[in-house]
């Protein structure tokens, strides 16, 4: 079992900057690879960014490419999602989630864990 736990949300105008953290508890940090999804009201849950076990490989949805940047520290079992020039369209729930063999998949069914979500809420 990992638990998840993210903070860092909040009310920000566009063009600036938010870093989100994920706090990992329970079985071994180091054997998952981490991703972060959001969801807006009304839409599906969707891709943001992955990281792989060791942190060498990251994957980011065009969407947030250039913007967005996710890291993670083994050593304090944490993951983060610094995040540049945000837009109103980024607005959205945002949830950190554990997949116990592989990054990069960007299909929320195929993670085995995760957080309760922190609200981003970008305004014009």
């Amino acid at each position: 079992q990992v638990q998840l736990v993210e903070s860092g949300g909040g009310l920000v105008q566009a063009g600036g900057s938010l870093r989100l953290s994920c706090a990992a508890s329970g079985r071994t940090f180091s054997n998952y690879a981490i991703a972060w999804f959001r969801q807006a009201p009304g839409k599906e849950r969707e891709f943001v960014a992955s990281i792989s076990r060791g942190g060498r490989n990251t994957y980011y949805a065009d969407s947030v490419k250039g913007r967005f940047t996710i890291s993670r520290d083994n050593a304090k079992n944490t993951v983060s999602l610094q995040m540049n020039s945000l837009k109103p369209e980024d607005t959205a729930l945002y949830y950190c989630a554990a997949h116990r063999d592989t990054w990069g998949i960007m299909t929320p069914d195929e993670y085995d864990y995760w957080g309760q979500g922190t609200q981003v809420t970008v305004s014009s």
